[in-house]
């Protein structure tokens, strides 16, 4: 899946996902624009452009756009990994966390979307979401995310539809639990982590959790020709989770 024509940006580049699917477009030959909250990211490499901020502000995410036109000329491949995570029972949640989470996961993504499907060239280019099993079932305590990943999903195919006339392919990857530092740090807040991570496991078909690698590999194969006729679509990623 050679990339050395193509431009990619990737968003929440600063560590597990992100930095698996930032590897893998290094690898095969893309040039990188790179964002996320950190100000520095020290996995990017010397050809990278990095650009720290925040997606929910739309003046970055145009600023953002405008780095890109002036840096890369054109964006062929849009990958938006960014993302916030608040646990909480639905009665119990704070209205101001609720907002974080469908801004952080929705519309920021909207964002990004708004502002960078303008800059991909007359041939076509691809977006990837990178949603969440939860955003195809209900969990408990995870309602609000659940909502915005599931929203996430209908403003992927929403635009697949609307940008299909200009080929530009919008597509969702769906992970169920990967090997992150942020799911690392959950399972380490358990009174038992080694017990609670068994217990996760034994819910999954395919009794373990993903690595971050195997979700960057299939959104490398969306993002690529390999995918040309693929749109609209959402790929689960999740050993089996969403199949029952």
């Amino acid at each position: 899946m050679r990339l050395e024509k193509v431009t990619a940006l990737v968003t929440g580049a600063g560590s597990g996902i992100g930095e698996a699917v930032s590897s893998h477009f290094r690898r095969e030959g893309a040039r990188l624009l790179l964002t996320g909250r950190r100000e520095q990211l020290h996995t990017a490499e010397p050809d990278d452009l990095y650009v720290p901020g925040d997606l929910n502000d739309e003046t970055f995410v145009a600023s953002l756009a405008q780095r890109a036109v002036e840096s890369l000329g054109t964006v062929d491949v849009v990958v938006i990994n960014h993302g916030l995570q608040v646990s909480s029972p639905l009665t119990e949640m704070a209205y101001e966390d609720a907002k974080n989470v469908l801004h952080s996961n929705l519309l920021s993504a909207f964002l990004v979307m708004k502002h960078f499907a303008p800059l991909m060239p007359e041939t076509g280019g691809s977006f990837v979401c990178v949603g969440s099993r939860l955003g195809m079932v209900g969990k408990p305590e995870e309602v609000l995310y659940s909502a915005a990943k599931g929203g996430l999903i209908m403003l992927a195919k929403g635009a697949a539809i609307e940008w299909a006339p200009r080929n530009i392919r919008v597509n969702v990857v769906a992970p169920g639990l990967t090997v992150t530092p942020v799911i690392e740090a959950s399972f380490q807040r358990r009174p038992d982590p080694e017990a609670y991570r068994r217990e996760r496991e034994a819910q999954i078909p395919l009794q373990r959790l993903a690595s971050p690698e195997e979700i960057a590999n299939a959104v490398l194969f969306l993002a690529s020709p390999e995918s040309s006729y693929i749109t609209g679509a959402v790929l689960p990623v999740d050993g089996g989770y969403t199949a029952f």
